[in-house]
């Protein structure tokens, strides 16, 4: 047995990379999984592999009513979904100077909208069970800026931001969130970074392996930091250092807005 026998975990992203390692990582341990992503063939084929505790849905979720629609679907499935891991993204390199609308937007939306648009469809029913946990996929790019990573860094920068918000909205509630930030990590997106032209990181083939980084991410669903760096532990180290005390910035500001977060608590077990 572990947390997460008969839990059903949603995985956006998921059809390949990261997000189907995370999936299969999950599908490991007793979960059921969700599996999301605009590319039906290989998601249909990670369901496949994954059996019956696997339910595939395709959607752009780029689209709200999508999202929407996503949590139904595998709700019904599954059942309520109890572990949301939004993975999902796009990544243009792009100098300042040269950002596309259409990027730009793209980038946000399928990044850090469908984040928030699957937390509000999945947030009230952990809410009520007293118990989620929502990890957001971020990056060491959503720590650091990165030249000519303009839309993904916004992005990465955002989904940071977003898990703090979320930890102070959802404190005492037995729902958690999470930013994971994974260094570089052998996909097919690294290779397509490379082949555009440098990247400051280290190659592929020196890159992290995807099961690992969904062994952190599973990890970091059982944790209680609000932002993990997932790399090499010198480089979390660093990563440590230039964040400074976190959890006592994430203190001052509970302490700032302690008033406003007490006006929307509610007793625990209520929607």
């Amino acid at each position: 047995m572990t947390q997460w026998d008969h839990r059903t975990v949603l995985v956006t992203g998921a059809s390949r990379g990261i997000g189907a390692a995370t999936a299969e990582h999950f599908a490991s341990l007793g979960a059921r999984v969700g599996l999301v992503a605009r590319s039906a063939a290989p998601l249909e084929a990670l369901a496949a592999r994954l059996g019956s505790q696997a339910h595939a849905v395709p959607a752009d979720l780029s689209d709200p009513a999508e999202s929407a629609r996503v949590v139904r679907e595998v709700e019904q499935a599954l059942g309520p979904v109890d572990v949301l891991v939004s993975c999902a993204g796009v990544l243009h390199r792009d100098w300042v100077e040269d950002v596309a609308v259409a990027d730009f937007e793209e980038s946000y939306r399928l990044g850090v909208g469908a984040a928030i648009w699957l937390t509000q469809a999945v947030l009230p029913g952990m809410r009520q069970r007293d118990f989620g946990r929502i990890v957001l996929v971020s990056s060491e790019l959503g720590l650091i800026g990165g030249p000519t990573y303009t839309s993904y860094c916004t992005t990465k920068f955002a989904l940071v931001g977003l898990a703090e918000v979320l930890h102070q909205e959802v404190r005492g509630s037995g729902v958690r969130a999470c930013a994971v930030c994974p260094g570089d990590v052998r996909t097919g997106q690294l290779e397509e970074e490379h082949a555009w032209g440098p990247t400051g990181g280290v190659t592929p083939e020196k890159a992290m392996d995807p099961a690992r980084v969904a062994r952190d991410i599973e990890a970091a669903a059982r944790g209680s930091s609000t932002v993990v760096v997932i790399d090499r532990p010198h480089l979390r180290l660093v990563f440590k250092l230039m964040d400074g005390p976190r959890r006592l910035r994430l203190m001052v500001v509970a302490d700032a807005f302690k008033k406003l977060l007490r006006s929307r608590e509610r007793p625990r077990g209520e929607g």
